[in-house]
């Protein structure tokens, strides 16, 4: 049964319509329908997100979806002014931030490294790069996530990260990296032209 789900795991291609919604065809959305996303499909979005790989499976990354108008109205004032009213627009909204405390689930997500609760609260620099590093790579994940269960995401690194934190987060707790704007496409003009890729041979080597 183990080789079974290895294998599962690990030789099924994606067929190319996936990977058109995934990658090759996705955008970042800048107009969303008045469509609604439900609760359900954001519990969704966070049920793939959560499998994305961290080191040592530390998981540093955590959601807040802002969906009350006068939620939304305090997450605004701390955005730069060009994503103000697509925010409000927007059918959902994540604010993603990284637990400056995940190094206490440490003992219970990687239970082979308990020690490392210790070593990282006795150095913040080192929990405050792995935190920064490991939420980037699930925040990632998450956009993958949102793009999965048929949605569009905007994502948006464009605010007052103080302001967001003292709004959000006063105590001190959890530190803002960035805004998801999640919806479907208003229409065709919701995002931006696609935007020159570097070459394969200008980022690849072979050694």
């Amino acid at each position: 049964m183990t080789e079974t789900l290895t294998e599962a795991a690990t030789t099924g291609r994606l067929d190319d319509a996936a990977l058109e919604t995934l990658f090759t065809g996705a955008h970042t959305i800048n107009a969303f329908a008045p469509t609604p996303v439900t609760d359900d499909q954001l519990a969704e979005i966070w049920n793939l997100a959560r499998w994305a790989p961290t080191a040592v499976n530390v998981q540093p990354l955590r959601v807040v979806y802002v969906q009350t108008r006068e939620a939304r109205e305090r997450l605004v004032q701390h955005l730069h002014e060009g994503n103000q009213a697509k925010t409000l627009a927007a059918p959902a909204v994540a604010l993603l931030a990284v637990d400056n405390g995940f190094h206490e689930h440490i003992p219970r997500v990687a239970p082979f490294r308990a020690e490392l609760r210790e070593s990282l609260a006795e150095n913040p620099p080192v929990r405050d790069q792995l935190g920064r590093f490991n939420g980037a790579l699930q925040a990632g994940y998450f956009i993958l996530a949102v793009r999965a269960v048929g949605l569009g995401a905007g994502p948006m690194g464009g605010f007052d990260a103080a302001g967001l934190d003292a709004e959000f987060f006063p105590d001190g707790g959890w530190t803002s990296t960035l805004v998801v704007n999640i919806g479907h496409p208003e229409n065709d003009d919701a995002w931006h032209p696609r935007l020159p890729r570097l070459e394969h041979d200008e980022v690849v080597r072979w050694t």
